[in-house]
């Protein structure tokens, strides 16, 4: 086990070797005021939500970058920049296709929009579905014709929209039907924005390994939306609808942000501590109430600043162990920076000594925070384990909440941040998060609602677990018997694995 007395040896330490015990502790380094101006920059409209993959990520990106280097970080990325490239891979249906209906094309994202990604050529007739019952309809190889009715009810973050034509692809299934088209009247101009906003996105793959094939989209049965007021009318009974559905692929490249402070002790400073974050988040998007700049203030503003005040505390006073500060790029897109890294470090990933990942720290009840990693099966190191705790007790005294810790738990969410490659790596890994709110995935999630204060706390908490670890004589370890009971696959479904794949 781990001393009761560790961390406060070892932030005496730091003050006699680097001079003077009266000399400030470098913790005070991280201010609150540094932290929400940081915040407001990051998170302000100018940044337009930071999109994964797009021109608006990679101004984030240089944002962070600077920051970085006036903390006193040095360049970690490649080529003796802030900077790792990656290559996203994008796939969608192409603005080419085609689709006529009753003899009248459709201008693709504009009248019409898929809601899935395939390959099809339909030439078939319509059945008009009196309602949303399917019940005596001849479906098969037939173009089921469905009308939403607006203020049908969503399911989680899902526009009703999309929910309800699910609702209605899963009763049809069985029927093969050549494709469902759903008419989305006008007066349901919101739902319509929601689903056509993800046309030109498309759905995101990364190849870490080199050695996958391309991504291609399947053949399969096309869901279309369909804007009324482009019919000019209600569809007839003997109308056909002829459809040429294609699918385009390419690379974009998104970026993580790297930035290090070397290690004070010639022994050690070949070893790491691993401070992570994702700076993207979910860009421009359909409005809510008249915003459609989804900020992402607490996801995941608040870490990437977090790291930039435990930056300036580490550079100023830097630890036996060197300290690394790699703010992820494309995490929303399904953990892709960290994905890379895992497989691309610019250090060894044995010479880490610990992953110290935050995500979310600025919400909720001011007297707690959530640990994950830190009960079985999740926890890979019950020695890292220890070290966070005890700092929380010497510097932030939360309540620590594991129920979210639970491999049960219906959110899933040990498995929804970048500490997951790492720990799956068999590196010591933990999370620091103060969990969801009704603002999550939103418009609403912006600067002005983050608990600034509830913030410091938690930076405080990280850099002092991350400064335990970089003085220490010796790295926590990772428990051998380690492996989780499941994984999270980057398409947001379950998946069997284990810590060891």
């Amino acid at each position: 086990m781990i001393s009761t007395n560790r961390l406060a040896v070892a932030l005496i330490a730091v003050a006699a070797v680097t001079g003077s015990a009266a000399r400030p502790d470098p913790i005070d380094k991280i201010r609150e005021a540094d932290l929400k101006r940081d915040l407001f920059a990051l998170a302000g409209d100018a940044m337009r939500g930071r999109e994964g993959g797009t021109l608006d990520e990679m101004a984030a990106s240089a944002w962070v970058a600077e920051r970085a280097r006036e903390a006193g970080l040095l360049p970690g990325g490649d080529n003796g920049t802030y900077f790792q490239f990656f290559p996203l891979e994008r796939l969608r249906v192409s603005a080419s296709s085609t689709v006529t209906i009753d003899g009248t094309p459709l201008r693709m994202g504009r009248d019409v929009v898929p809601d899935n990604t395939v390959v099809a050529t339909v030439d078939a007739p319509v059945t008009v579905a009196p309602g949303d019952s399917l019940e005596g309809l001849t479906l098969k190889d037939r173009v089921l014709v469905v009308r939403y009715a607006p203020g049908q009810p969503a399911t989680g973050n899902a526009p009703a929209l999309r929910t309800w034509l699910r609702t209605i692809q899963r009763a049809a299934a069985a029927s093969a039907p050549a494709a469902i088209v759903a008419i989305v009247p006008d007066a349901a101009a919101d739902q319509w924005e929601r689903v056509a906003v993800a046309f030109p996105r498309g759905t995101y793959g990364l190849d870490p390994d080199g050695t996958a094939e391309p991504r291609t989209a399947p053949a399969g049965m096309p869901l279309l939306y369909v804007r009324e007021s482009a019919l000019g009318g209600p569809i007839k009974s003997d109308a056909k609808v002829t459809a040429s559905i294609a699918a385009e692929s390419f690379t974009y490249p998104s970026v993580n942000v790297i930035g290090r402070v070397p290690g004070r002790d010639s022994r050690l400073a070949g070893e790491y501590v691993l401070f992570s974050a994702h700076q993207d988040h979910d860009g421009v998007r359909y409005t809510v109430n008249g915003d459609n700049i989804w900020n992402g203030a607490d996801d995941n503003a608040t870490t990437a600043v977090a790291l930039l005040a435990i930056g300036r505390a580490m550079s100023a006073q830097p630890g036996r162990r060197s300290a690394l500060f790699i703010w992820h790029g494309s995490e929303e897109r399904g953990l892709m920076g960290s994905r890379w890294y895992v497989k691309h470090p610019t250090v060894p990933l044995k010479s880490i000594a610990a992953v110290l990942n935050g995500d979310m720290m600025g919400r909720n009840d001011p007297t707690t925070a959530a640990l994950l990693g830190a009960v079985g099966p999740h926890r890979n190191s019950p020695e890292l384990v220890q070290i966070a705790l005890e700092a929380n007790k010497a510097v932030s005294q939360f309540t620590v909440d594991s129920s979210w810790d639970d491999p049960n738990h219906r959110e899933g969410w040990y498995y929804r941040s970048d500490h997951l490659p790492y720990a799956r790596a068999g590196v010591p890994a933990l999370f620091f998060t103060t969990l969801l709110h009704a603002d999550y995935h939103t418009p609403f999630d912006n600067p002005d609602r983050i608990d600034t204060a509830k913030l410091t706390k938690m930076t405080r908490w990280m850099y002092a677990t991350g400064r335990a670890v970089a003085e220490a004589d010796k790295a926590p370890a990772v428990d051998p018997a380690f492996k989780l009971e499941r994984c999270r696959d980057f398409t947001g479904n379950y998946c069997a694995g284990s810590g060891s794949d």
